[in-house]
């Protein structure tokens, strides 16, 4: 994954944020499931640097 690409949307009040890589990595885990709840500030990717 390139900085700056997106890597998911996340919805909060009908509407959609896309959450961005702050740096170049690879996705090692994905840790939340698809429409499952989440917390600000909550892990969603396990990464590791390019």
């Amino acid at each position: 994954v390139e900085a700056g690409q997106t890597v998911c949307l996340v919805e909060a009040m009908k509407l959609f944020n896309e959450i961005e890589a702050e740096f170049k990595c690879k996705i090692i885990e994905i840790l939340k499931d698809d429409a499952a709840p989440v917390e600000f500030g909550e892990p969603l990717f396990k990464v590791e640097r390019c």
